[in-house]
């Protein structure tokens, strides 16, 4: 289908066999922009493409005077790629591809940026999204800072809570793990005294992974953890 943006540009779904072609946008787009060295050659990025074809829902884009110039992959409520070739740069082809996934995922979507990469961080701002978290890169394959962004879509409240929500559950599924391991080290213990130092411990370790909250903070959530943790398991004896 033709865009908005210009005549001379079209979308349309991929074909099973553009992996190759699409592999090229990929790592083209990747080496143009301020972010970390692929980690796979063109090859394995072709191979994984075939398999991504078959399995999400991949968007090419078309300019007239260069075939295939960027595409987007989507996953129920992600935008998991969008890349553009730095030929086609500022012709309007990451607009018109991040339009069209907004309308396939009308309710909502996140994604995931390099922090270094601040060209896509603003074109993301322009275009509504919100920066939610950032990491230490170290569960990506780059070990390189990331960003998670999202577009909360037309109701940002209800999306932004259902974001909340899939946090709480795994958060409650965490502190059951963590009460029943209280509960298992007590007859271990030499004492039923507090280790503050150690509690200073784990909130420091906490902090690495939650900046925001600092230590402090997280020492006293810490305590409190612990404190009904142990209070729990005194019932159950």
């Amino acid at each position: 289908m033709p865009t908005d943006a210009s005549a001379d540009l079209w979308l349309r779904p991929a074909e099973p066999g553009e992996a190759a072609v699409l592999a090229g946008v990929h790592l083209q787009s990747r080496r143009a922009a301020p972010m970390p060295d692929p980690v796979h050659d063109e090859a394995d990025v072709t191979r994984w493409l075939a398999g991504r074809l078959e399995s999400d829902e991949v968007w090419v884009a078309d300019l007239a005077d260069h075939g295939v110039v960027g595409y987007a992959r989507l996953t129920p409520g992600w935008l998991d790629d969008l890349y553009v070739v730095p030929v086609a740069a500022r012709r309007g082809v990451g607009t018109a591809l991040l339009d069209l996934v907004k309308a396939r995922e009308p309710a909502g979507f996140c994604l995931w940026v390099f922090a270094s990469n601040t060209p896509a961080r603003a074109f993301y701002e322009r275009h509504g999204l919100v920066e939610l978290e950032s990491t230490d890169g170290s569960a990506n394959e780059g070990r390189a800072p990331d960003v998670r962004l999202a577009w909360p879509g037309p109701e940002p409240l209800r999306f932004l809570r259902s974001l909340v929500d899939e946090v709480d559950a795994q958060l409650g599924e965490l502190l059951a793990r963590r009460a029943a391991l209280t509960r298992a080290i007590q007859p271990f213990k030499t004492t039923t005294s507090r280790d503050p130092g150690r509690e200073r411990a784990v909130a420091e370790a906490l902090a690495t992974r939650a900046p925001e909250l600092g230590v402090e903070r997280l020492e006293r959530i810490a305590h409190a953890i612990i404190t009904e943790s142990l209070d729990a398991a005194a019932e159950r004896t």
